[in-house]
């Protein structure tokens, strides 16, 4: 049972926060940026979303008591914010996030960057605090917060080995795969808002008669 729920929040943040999105942002600054500073880049922006999401995913049931949000309100608008952000990827809008150039070569603002899909990213956040809402348990919780620091590792695997090909690679491919990545991250906003409104009882649109 628990490998199963395991895999099922691996899965999760995999399609939210996984290599795809991280290797997009990862690419605009492989233009800019030196390969020694992609790696600092890389490993301060990666222990920075550890240390957020360990925090966010153990205490989200104080979180969301002391912000008085119910998980069904919680999951509406998670899938509003997954559904905007992937459309804007699809339009080759790049919402709350620097465009590739216009980032200058220093470090903070590439760690800036970076910690978009990472950390400040809704997606990120929003996808931790409704899976470890789905059960109160401390084993639940810390399952979830294991695959998410899983899948920062495997971002971050991915990023120092692939470094140098992005550098290499044309911006026109980078869009194409953001607007790939748009189409399946807006999926993912509409089964969230069909869960919130099936949780809030509004079955008919979540289910065919």
């Amino acid at each position: 049972m628990i490998s199963l729920t395991y895999s099922a929040a691996f899965i999760t943040f995999f399609s939210v926060i996984g290599p795809p999105k991280v290797l997009l942002a990862f690419a605009g600054l492989a233009q800019h940026h030196p390969r020694r500073d992609l790696r600092v880049i890389a490993l301060v922006s990666s222990a920075g979303a550890v240390l957020i999401g360990v925090a966010t995913g153990l205490s989200s049931p104080w979180l969301l008591e002391l912000f008085h949000i119910s998980t069904p309100a919680l999951a509406l608008a998670g899938g509003v914010i997954f559904f905007l952000y992937a459309v804007g990827l699809v339009l080759g809008m790049h919402t709350g996030a620097e465009a590739p150039g216009d980032d200058g070569p220093d470090l903070t603002s590439g760690m800036r960057q970076l910690l978009m899909p990472y950390v400040v990213s809704p997606l990120a956040m929003t996808g931790l605090l409704i899976e470890t809402a789905e059960r109160t348990d401390w084993g639940w919780r810390g399952t979830v917060v294991a695959a998410f620091v899983t899948v920062i590792a495997v971002d971050l695997a991915c990023v120092l080995l692939l470094g140098p090909l992005l550098q290499r690679t044309h911006h026109t491919v980078v869009e194409l795969v953001a607007r790939l990545l748009g189409l399946l991250l807006a999926a993912v906003g509409v089964d969230l808002v069909l869960d919130g409104l099936l949780d809030l009882g509004v079955s008919a649109l979540g289910h065919r008669s």
